[in-house]
């Protein structure tokens, strides 16, 4: 929930930005500066961006983290020796399907880590480095918690180093991709659309983090946690634009 006031300061500065695009068009247009059209057309950039941001990688990730049944266990033994085999045919399934969900849950991840990295290249490219500053730090401390929620499906599986290595590549590469991408866009249309995107998806997360918080039944915690991150967030951004960021 610390991490979730962070990604809730950054969800306003994001959100703030991508506003901001559409209001200089409507101000341009008020100024007899810009079209109408292209006031109306960034509006709903605006809108069909957040929400593939946040109803889209929703639905995606509840797609992806449906679990296929597991398959019958073949024959009807009943002697000690086959019984024993398909006591181990069972914990073979139930170990792959363990590692599925956690690869699964690594890619639904890097869905929105992607979305994240493209509102960090963009504001990079547009010279906004203050902003890109608290996006890196903001991520990093919620990016080091989403490890917890790729392995814990796995309950009592011991994975290997080469699996631990793809499932945190698979969650994390797509950040420093939505980076490299944000940063070499230099379209007002394509900035609008990645800070829709990423705030759509900081949306999200918040949403399922808050999920989880009321079902462990921690409320009054989580507040003052939500609280205490989201301060932390101003402190940062503070100190950033103290530095001259």
């Amino acid at each position: 929930m610390f991490a979730v006031g962070i990604l809730g300061f950054i969800f306003v500065d994001v959100m703030g930005h991508a506003i901001g695009i559409v209001e200089g068009a409507v101000n341009s247009y008020k100024e007899d500066h810009g079209g109408l059209g292209h006031a109306v057309f960034l509006a709903l950039t605006l809108g069909a961006g957040f929400a593939i941001g946040s109803a889209g990688i929703g639905t995606v990730e509840r797609r992806l983290r449906r679990l296929r049944p597991l398959p019958p266990i073949s024959g009807g033994a009943v002697d000690v020796a086959e019984f024993g085999a398909a006591e181990e045919e069972l914990r073979a399934l139930t170990r792959a399907r363990a590692l599925q969900t956690g690869i699964t849950i690594a890619i639904a991840i890097g869905l929105h880590n992607f979305a994240e990295g493209l509102a960090i290249g963009v504001s990079a490219s547009t010279g906004e480095i203050g902003l890109a500053t608290v996006l890196i730090i903001g991520f990093a401390l919620h990016n080091a918690t989403e490890g917890f929620g790729i392995v814990g499906p796995l309950g009592d599986v011991r994975p290997s180093w080469s699996w631990l290595a793809l499932a945190g590549l698979i969650a994390g590469a797509p950040t420093m991709l939505g980076s490299m991408l944000g940063y070499s866009v230099s379209s007002e249309p394509l900035e609008l659309v990645f800070y829709a995107l990423a705030g759509g998806a900081i949306l999200y997360v918040i949403g399922e983090v808050w999920t989880g918080m009321r079902r462990l039944g921690h409320r009054e915690l989580g507040l003052w946690l939500l609280a205490a991150g989201f301060f932390a967030g101003v402190v940062t951004d503070l100190v950033v634009a103290y530095g001259g960021g």
